[in-house]
């Protein structure tokens, strides 16, 4: 059963600033330049929480990005690399540590993830969003029981949110089979 677990991809993680559960989970390729030189996609979605430190200038905003562009390539070696790199650029960059921690879950460096989703709880306390990845990386690890008090913790937080109904359903699938 756990093989079968881990081989599912990040679903409930919002790594990328999208969610397999969002409708609109699609890729755009407008890409330009900034001053620097470096390539930027004007069009990519950011999640919704990470203009608390603004990035604007600084080289872990690159690596956040190559980073996601690995990650989205389930390239999740080069992903970590990028996003620890981007954290000991910054140790306040909240995508860099949700990207670090959602690359060690698919590495399945759990040690690692867990060091990594207590510095988001840090940066960002009860944070449905962090709560709800943090569930996923329990569901990774075929710990239902903390899987499921992490996904109701992130629902109680904000009951609206996609991610978290689509992996307590999938939580309730795991279960059952």
């Amino acid at each position: 059963m756990l093989v079968a677990v881990t081989s599912l991809p990040l679903a409930g993680c919002n790594t990328t600033g999208t969610s397999t559960h969002s409708t609109d989970g699609t890729v755009t390729s407008s890409l330009g330049v900034d001053g620097n030189g470096n390539r930027i996609d004007a069009n990519a979605p950011t999640a919704p929480w990470s203009n608390q430190v603004s990035l604007k200038g600084d080289q872990s905003a690159r690596l956040v990005e190559l980073g996601k562009e690995s990650f989205r390539d389930a390239n999740f070696g080069l992903s970590e690399k990028y996003f620890r790199q981007a954290v000991e650029i910054r140790s306040d960059n909240v995508s860099a540590w949700v990207g670090l921690a959602a690359s060690y879950d698919q590495l399945g460096r759990f040690d690692n993830a867990d060091r990594a989703y207590d510095q988001l709880a840090r940066l960002k306390g009860d944070d449905p969003r962090i709560l709800n990845n943090r569930g996923y990386s329990y569901l990774l690890r075929g710990d239902y029981k903390k899987a499921a008090a992490f996904f109701n913790r992130a629902q109680t937080k904000d009951p609206t949110l996609e991610e978290v109904q689509g992996n307590l359903h999938l939580l309730d699938k795991v279960r059952d089979s």
